[in-house]
């Protein structure tokens, strides 16, 4: 099934001629060769294969941001655009969540600790444009290999109420010898803030005397991402 399905028109050879020569610019040259709202036509065109999707595309770049916004954004949100039907809503869920795979392949073979950046990227990815803050605790072995990577709180728009006795049981559970804390900020500045912090030492503290590391609590937004241990804050 696909969305916004309109009868043949005389301007039939123009879309389709434009939808190809979109699809060989990106064959060529890849991601670089296009602009953003045109990388999004190309998401568009699999689930809105009969209508020209260009205006589409610019809509909703224009109200939600950016393509990691649009991907991300709540179905009911995406709904209130016309043309957007429960197909796009799941094609773009589909691509969410393939995005998220790769991101979480690149560091699960690996030691967390000798792969920062792509810890970021995978964070970035899961966490950075959810319009609800979430924490998320990486649990890593005494070799800082990753044993899980779990959700462990979702709350409202500017707050999550993390337990750092929570945290410190599920990695006594898993047997995990060090924790990366992430969470996210919705408004997009990735600042820690006081209770942040004060949630962050208390783990540290409450954790070390059992064994159990804290490496650091990264917060990620659209804007960047910010490392309680860079800022010297833990």
């Amino acid at each position: 099934m696909t969305d916004a399905q309109t009868p043949q028109t005389d301007t039939d050879d123009h879309r389709r001629g434009h939808r190809e020569r979109l699809r060989a610019r990106f064959r060529k040259g890849g991601v670089e060769s296009l602009a953003e709202y045109e990388l999004l036509e190309l998401l568009l065109f699999r689930s809105i294969p009969q209508r020209d999707v260009k205006g589409l595309a610019k809509q909703l770049l224009a109200r939600f941001g950016s393509i990691a916004e649009v991907l991300t954004a709540p179905a009911p949100r995406l709904a209130e655009i016309n043309g957007i039907g429960d197909a796009t809503i799941t094609d773009f869920r589909i691509i969410e969540a393939a995005g998220r795979t790769l991101a979480k392949g690149a560091i699960a073979p690996r030691k967390i600790l000798g792969s920062w950046s792509a810890v970021i990227d995978y964070c970035r990815a899961a966490m950075a444009f959810a319009d609800r803050e979430m924490v998320r605790i990486l649990f890593l072995d005494k070799r800082n290999g990753l044993l899980a990577d779990e959700v462990q709180q979702t709350g409202t728009v500017d707050h999550t109420p993390v337990y750092p006795r929570e945290v410190v049981k599920r990695a006594l559970e898993l047997s995990a010898t060090a924790v990366i804390l992430v969470h996210n900020h919705p408004s997009g500045d990735p600042t820690p803030s006081e209770a942040d912090i004060r949630m962050t030492r208390e783990l540290v503290a409450i954790a070390k005397p059992l064994g159990i590391l804290v490496h650091d609590h990264i917060i990620v937004g659209r804007n960047g991402h910010a490392s309680m241990k860079g800022m010297a804050l833990i």
